[in-house]
């Protein structure tokens, strides 16, 4: 039997729960990883988002445990990386996920909307990647993916400063981050998604968008998309998938952008 790409490894991914049916991408990453071998440990805020997530991963056969946790808040973070430890014995795998956008540019956004964002979005990959990092240090390996956005990249249709700045630090985050902890067998890449249809577009985007017609949003969603069609959270799984396995064992500090050509052009 030829070995799983996951074999033996232990993955936390936070923001594992959905707002809704359907492949986010912390549930894709979830049942992705399991189909490859991994041992999930999933993270969320709210435990009824997780329910399919967890379906979904026994289903592919895969072993999911869950912790309720807020991200932005260190003592939690730590307490649920703890309990990781406590219940797997390791942490190979840190797929940091969580994160959301509100709308708001630079001269409407408020100071408390803009500390929000930028402590669900930044201040939690750091807080787990600083719980994580001295687990993965000790075993010599670790591969740990932060999920941006092209929002941190470009204009994506709507102001949104704090989460554009938000995931545009990511990206640089994850680039010193894997310089400085390379040298101990920790890999740090960055996923970066753009204009997938998660079930967060319907739930969320398409009252801030469009007023709630979401024909109306993924229709201007998916004329930017030069592939001519929206991905989903697999897409994004896939390539944390990649990163987070041996496959990638030459590359850290890299980006992997996931967005059918949206990026490349020029308009």
């Amino acid at each position: 039997m030829t070995a799983r790409r996951l074999d033996g490894r232990v993955a936390i991914v936070t923001g594992a729960g959905c707002v809704g049916p359907g492949w986010g991408n912390g549930r894709a990453t979830c049942v992705r990883f399991a189909e490859e071998g991994a041992r999930i440990f999933a993270v969320d805020l709210r435990p009824e988002s997780m329910e399919e997530t967890v379906a979904l991963t026994r289903a592919a056969g895969g072993e999911i445990e869950t912790r309720i946790c807020d991200v932005t808040d260190r003592t939690a973070v730590d307490a649920m990386v703890a309990a990781c430890i406590e219940r797997f014995d390791r942490i190979d795998i840190l797929v940091n996920n969580v994160g959301g956008s509100a709308p708001g540019g630079a001269a409407e956004l408020s100071e408390e909307e803009w500390d929000r964002q930028i402590a669900v979005n930044l201040k939690s990959v750091f807080l787990t990647t600083h719980a994580v990092l001295p687990h993965m240090i000790a075993q010599r390996w670790g591969a740990i993916v932060n999920v941006s956005s092209t929002s941190g990249l470009r204009w994506t249709g709507a102001p949104q400063v704090a989460y554009a700045s938000a995931k545009a630090a990511i990206v640089q985050f994850s680039r010193v981050t894997a310089v400085q902890y390379a040298p101990h067998g920790v890999r740090v890449n960055t996923v970066i998604p753009g204009q997938l249809h998660t079930p967060m577009v319907e739930a969320r985007l398409a009252r801030q968008r469009t007023g709630g017609d979401v024909a109306a949003l993924l229709a201007a969603r998916q004329r930017r998309i030069p592939l001519g069609f929206m991905g989903d959270g697999r897409d994004t799984a896939n390539a944390a998938l990649f990163l987070a396995s041996d496959e990638a064992r030459f590359v850290t500090g890299a980006e992997i952008v996931v967005d059918g050509g949206m990026t490349a052009r020029c308009d």
